[in-house]
Order: structure tokens, then sequence, then C-alpha cells
């Protein structure tokens, strides 16, 4: 029998650029279940991949709220959302959904 040797794998080591961060973010967004979970985690890879404490300094909040704000159990404001998206230089926006 042949052992297989797994490696944990982290969505934060592929988030390479700008356009990998949107395209993920975009099918978070989509795909979450309406509680702002997924959105939430992928904000979190997102941050983890652009270095933590220099985005938290960028939206002008403390490494430790980012964290808290990101955390699985976190559940950040609409407002702290817009400074994180802001300072990763993405644009939030809404559109409307193609009809059945």
């Amino acid at each position: 029998m042949k052992t297989i040797s797994l490696q944990p794998w982290d969505a934060a080591d592929y988030l390479d650029s700008r356009e990998a961060m949107v395209s993920y973010l975009n099918a978070c967004i989509s795909d979450d279940p309406g509680d702002g979970s997924l959105i939430r985690a992928a904000l979190s890879d997102i941050a983890r991949a652009q270095n933590m404490s220099h985005l938290a300094e960028k939206a002008g909040l403390t490494r430790a709220g980012l964290y808290k704000a990101l955390a699985p159990e976190g559940r950040p404001g609409f407002d702290t959302l817009l400074r994180i998206t802001r300072a990763l230089d993405i644009d939030l926006r809404f559109d409307q959904r193609p009809q059945p």
C-alpha cells in the first residue's frame, strides 16, 4: 500500500495579483450563503496574501482589529468592509442579477 503525503492548501498562496484577488472575491460573493461568511473568509485570505500589518495601516485599522474583523467569528460592519476593499484598491460595486 502506497502512502500519500498531503500538504495544507491555502488560498492566500495563490492570490498574487489584483486580478486573482478580484476573481476570488467575486466567486465568493456569488457563492456566499447570505450571511457574509464566505466574503469575510475571502477578504481574510486576501489580507493574509497582501501582508496583514500593511493592509491594516492602509485601511486605518489596527492589526488586531483587522484580525478580529476577519476572524471566523468576526462580523465586520459594512464600513470596515469598505475600508478593507479600498485599502486593497478593489472597487465594491453592485449590479443587477440576470433575470431567469
